[in-house]
């Protein structure tokens, strides 16, 4: 599968984005898709997870509460609004798939992705 990921940008502290993460492909539906994030000189993290239905989601505790992670299956689109956006927020943000048929954890470890999308650019201003 091909992830494609969007909507990243320039946004002042207290604002907000949706990313949007589209996938190439009849088997969206087989994968839980994962939101991680990447600021300057830093690992990547964690930030959110969703199971192939939507019934399951997992949260960094940074984000918790301001951040949002959601799937059109039909669109085969995975999404992540983010709201009250604060400076530390500034990162390269990467969308992940994990097929599901052969492990249904929901994974908040990079390892656990089978693919990656290119990165969306996401610079908050204080």
């Amino acid at each position: 599968v091909q992830l494609q990921a969007s909507g990243g940008g320039l946004v002042q502290a207290g604002g907000s984005l949706r990313l949007s993460c589209a996938a190439s492909g009849r088997t969206f539906r087989h994968y839980s898709m994962g939101w991680f994030r990447q600021a300057p000189g830093m690992e990547r993290e964690f930030v959110s997870v969703i199971s192939w239905n939507g019934d399951s989601t997992s949260y960094a505790d940074s984000v918790k509460g301001r951040f949002t992670i959601s799937r059109d299956n039909a669109k085969n689109t995975v999404y992540l609004q983010m709201n009250s956006l604060k400076p530390e927020d500034t990162a390269v943000y990467y969308c992940a798939a994990h097929l599901h048929t052969s492990d249904q954890r929901l994974w908040v470890e990079c390892r656990g992705y089978d693919y990656w999308g290119q990165g969306t650019l996401v610079t908050v201003s204080s």
